[in-house]
């Protein structure tokens, strides 16, 4: 498979930085928190 090289402006190139940066925090919140419930460390709230 060859890499081929695209051009995008530098504001969408920092925007889509930006935006995996996040999804990967959501990504390690959601694998603690499925981590806490399979440990039982959870309340019930209402």
């Amino acid at each position: 498979m060859t890499q081929q090289m695209v051009t995008i402006p530098r504001d969408e190139y920092l925007a889509l930085k930006k935006q995996a940066k996040i999804d990967l925090e959501f990504v390690k919140d959601l694998v603690s928190s499925l981590a806490d419930i399979k440990a039982g460390r959870v309340r019930q709230v209402r």
